[in-house]
């Protein structure tokens, strides 16, 4: 028998009383009790109401005018920088190498220490949320593509077959890491974990060259999905457009990658929900009396995976469901695969899994983009001030008043509509190429459709549920 839910007035309380337990200040602890007491509930009808409307809206566009909406515009040609991007992937090798050298040799207080605020808070939230927003800036930064140019690889090939599923099993990998390991912050463990990264990369691209990046470096691939994301694309020309554009006009993903693009989400929204009170009821968890990451690893591991894998079976089920309808009641359009009809919608998804990343890790940025500072002009704490910065404070008084916490929760939420109705539009216009029909168009989408305003209703769950750790 499942537990029954304690009332909100309880968990105003289990709230308040965390808020008075000893120990490391947590970004959102005192907004998630301010989130508890705003009218969260309007906001997620809302917003679930808004993704609704647009496919509904969208149902009524003929195929052509989205293909208009997502038509690019060119702007003017670019010339070929390839030997800028080597050197400056180069120089972001060597700064990779020195933040290693931090995380063993730096402060031991992950706050301090400049690995760990470069890697999860500079590059993991800083990076990829302005990769989806502004472009491939990864293309530039990267520390791989500049040794993948200038050893081109020992001619080794991977084998067709594996497709992305390295990059697939990498991800899951090191999100299990981030989430399970008891200290993945630790300067020193990170470190060890970024170096013996670092090493398999270069040895991938030693041996495969190019290949190893594009197959199975599985940040390359997140960046590189995500960068498709921007309404400017800067590759032979710069060419302007609808956010997504560029998503739809990559070649349909094989299997694997379109299990990436799911496990993206998985991911996200398992990193969501992993610290609710719902969770550790699940898992047999108090969470006034939390006994640390190291009692569940377990759990947090086979949750990260379970979560995915309903996921992917989830839109297998309803991108399957969407055939069958467009078979049984516009069968004049033909027959779709179901595996050609999963890969190619779940390009859909992709902004969907940028909206939970940017919402879900926004409050982390507002207080540790302000340590990041403080480590970046004093890497290794000897009182340096390298930033010109002065007596400088970390501060976290909007966590304290109802009303910037009302913006930022309705930024977060705003996130993720936004999301969803980008999806729903990308998803309509892959549903129009897959199905010639409007009739049939309309009926491939619909099962998918249902399942964004359902994943809409999750998301915004998510960020009001109350949380325990």
């Amino acid at each position: 028998m499942s537990r029954p839910r304690p009332p909100v007035n309880s968990l105003c309380l289990a709230c308040l009383l965390l808020a008075l337990l000893p120990g490391a200040a947590l970004a959102h602890a005192a907004q998630s009790g301010f989130v508890l007491l705003l009218p969260t509930g309007i906001y997620i009808a809302a917003g679930c109401a808004t993704v609704a409307a647009t496919a509904l809206i969208v149902a009524l566009l003929p195929g052509g005018a989205l293909s208009a909406l997502f038509r690019p515009h060119c702007l003017f040609p670019l010339p070929d920088l390839g030997a800028a991007r080597t050197v400056t992937s180069l120089a972001s090798l060597a700064l990779l190498g020195l933040l290693v050298v931090a995380g063993f040799l730096g402060p031991h207080d992950p706050l301090s220490n400049p690995l760990p605020l470069a890697i999860w808070t500079l590059w993991w939230i800083g990076l990829v949320s302005a990769q989806g927003v502004l472009g491939n800036l990864w293309a530039w930064v990267s520390p791989w593509n500049g040794a993948a140019r200038l050893m081109a690889g020992g001619g080794a090939r991977l084998p067709e077959g594996l497709g992305q599923w390295p990059a697939v099993v990498l991800f899951l990998l090191a999100m299990a890491f981030a989430l399970a390991d008891p200290a993945p912050d630790a300067p020193d463990r990170l470190a060890t974990v970024v170096l013996g990264y670092a090493l398999l990369t270069l040895a991938g691209v030693a041996l495969f060259g190019a290949e190893w990046l594009a197959r199975a470096e599985c940040f390359t691939v997140l960046l590189r999905w995500f960068a498709r994301l921007a309404p400017v694309q800067l590759e032979r020309e710069a060419r302007l457009g609808l956010p997504g554009w560029r998503a739809l006009e990559t070649p349909v993903p094989a299997t694997s990658g379109a299990v990436f693009l799911l496990v993206l989400l998985g991911t996200g929204s398992f990193d969501g929900l992993n610290d609710t009170f719902w969770w550790l009821a699940r898992i047999g968890i108090n969470p006034l009396a939390f006994p640390g990451r190291s009692e569940i690893v377990g759990p947090t591991v086979a949750g990260l995976l379970a979560v995915n894998g309903c996921l992917v079976a989830a839109f297998w089920g309803c991108t399957t469901l969407g055939c069958l309808l467009v078979r049984r009641f516009a069968p004049e359009s033909g027959r779709v695969s179901f595996g050609t009809a999963f890969r190619s919608l779940a390009v859909s998804i992709l902004p969907i899994a940028f909206g939970y990343h940017v919402a879900h890790f926004l409050t982390t940025f507002l207080v540790n983009g302000q340590y990041a500072l403080i480590a970046l002009g004093d890497p290794l704490a000897t009182g340096a001030d390298l930033l010109g910065l002065g007596q400088f404070y970390v501060t976290t008084g909007f966590f304290n008043t109802r009303d910037t916490v009302r913006v930022i929760f309705l930024s977060q939420a705003g996130a993720i509509v936004l999301a969803h109705v980008l999806g729903v539009l990308m998803a309509h216009r892959i549903s129009h190429d897959l199905f010639p029909g409007r009739r049939a168009a309309l009926l491939g989408q619909i099962p998918l459709a249902l399942f964004m305003v359902a994943y809409t209703l999750l998301g915004l769950w998510l960020l009001a549920a109350p949380r325990g750790v």
